[in-house]
């Protein structure tokens, strides 16, 4: 009995082939090694968080650490999926399709920022090859300033 092994991107799809697929469905939307070193050293600090959450219910978003008492929301952002000015090197593989997908990223990172701003939280964006040690300690310091400056209020 043979099987048919090969197999035919759905008309429309960007993925050209089940080799292209299997590697685009293998990239982390969360939980990526950056992510989870800030976190370590964040949750060593002491603080505590919910992870991949959304902050604002009603916003079909989520943020890769999120301080509900503090509002505040972080985001590790990946220089590729987010266009960072550093590291971003256009796609050589259908780039009209990718450079498009970046800038909506972008596009859609800018209107987050606007939503949670609008609704008293403040965001911290980090690019995933900034030191880590560094995004935490900032984190860190936004936190028990936001959550401080609560308790005087």
């Amino acid at each position: 009995m043979s099987e048919d092994l090969t197999w035919d991107a759905p008309e429309g799809s960007w993925a050209s082939s089940a080799a292209r697929r299997r590697n685009m469905q293998a990239i982390r939307s969360r939980d990526t090694k950056p992510e989870k070193l800030i976190r370590q050293l964040v949750h060593a600090q002491g603080l505590r968080y919910r992870v991949a959450a959304r902050p604002l219910p009603d916003l079909r978003r989520t943020a890769d650490m999120v301080f509900r008492p503090a509002k505040v929301a972080v985001f590790i952002d990946g220089c590729y999926w987010h266009g960072c000015p550093e590291h971003y090197v256009p796609p050589r593989t259908n780039p009209r399709y990718w450079s498009e997908k970046v800038l909506r990223n972008v596009q859609r990172d800018r209107d987050t920022d606007q939503h949670l701003e609008q609704a008293g939280w403040l965001v911290l964006r980090f690019w995933e090859h900034e030191p880590p040690e560094v995004c935490a300690t900032q984190i860190a310091d936004t936190v028990t300033a936001r959550r401080s400056g609560a308790r005087r209020t």
